[in-house]
């Protein structure tokens, strides 16, 4: 597999300038004051931009993605994750450090249902509903591109992508390892695999474990192989 270009390439949108929220724009200023060194703004996609898999979390961490500006690089949530992408071959390390490191994501692709830091990490829905203009974008990307497995940390990833194709949740609920195939037009499916996010709460509380993270990879990783 082709490792192709990990950093604002091939998507032809950039979330980096977007204030559309009042909200979170403030919260950002705030805290740029307050840690300058920081990204403290919108943080984009990351990894393979012809991926097959495309993960999607909740929003940036404090001091991970808001601090660094990549997806999961920099807090606890990121550290079960890229081990994990690692273990399966979807990752060219097991650890990602900073937007300098030579990290790349192989057919896999990461990003964000909310691409600011909301305050105490909790957007509010009409954020959401708006972030969800990026999502689904990069979700129409994603499948112009030959990408067909999604797989949401979290209940609020996996309403995010519903409510970008115009799926109801009550026709696919969320639940720890549960897989839907969501029609997509013109015959075409995507298949959506669900998973605990991989917060520092979840893992501490065994709500989430190594093993059970695993697992769901294990899945999508037989299905990766046979398409």
């Amino acid at each position: 597999m082709t490792i192709h270009s990990t950093i604002k390439a091939g998507y032809p949108f950039e979330p980096a300038d977007c204030r559309q929220c009042a909200r979170l724009a403030t919260f950002l200023d705030t805290v740029k004051e307050r840690y300058p060194e920081y990204h403290a703004r919108p943080v984009s996609a990351f990894g393979d931009v012809r991926a097959q898999l495309l993960i999607v979390g909740l929003a940036p961490g404090m001091h991970g993605a808001n601090r660094t500006g990549r997806p999961f690089t920099g807090d606890y949530a990121g550290i079960l994750l890229y081990q994990t992408l690692y273990k399966f071959g979807l990752a060219s390390r097991n650890e990602s450090i900073s937007l300098q490191d030579d990290l790349q994501l192989i057919n896999c692709r990461i990003t964000n249902a909310v691409k600011c830091l909301p305050p105490q990490n909790k957007p509010n829905p009409d954020e959401i509903r708006q972030c969800g203009h990026y999502l689904k974008i990069e979700l129409d990307e994603f499948r112009d591109q030959g990408g067909h497995i999604v797989l949401a940390l979290g209940a609020i990833a996996h309403r995010s992508v519903l409510q970008c194709l115009g799926l109801r949740q009550k026709d696919y609920p969320f639940s720890h390892g549960a897989a839907h195939k969501l029609p997509c037009g013109k015959a075409n499916t995507i298949k959506l695999y669900d998973s605990y996010h991989c917060s520092r709460y979840n893992t501490q509380t065994k709500r989430l474990t190594a093993e059970m993270f695993e697992q769901v990879f294990a899945v999508i990783s037989a299905d990766l192989s046979i398409k």
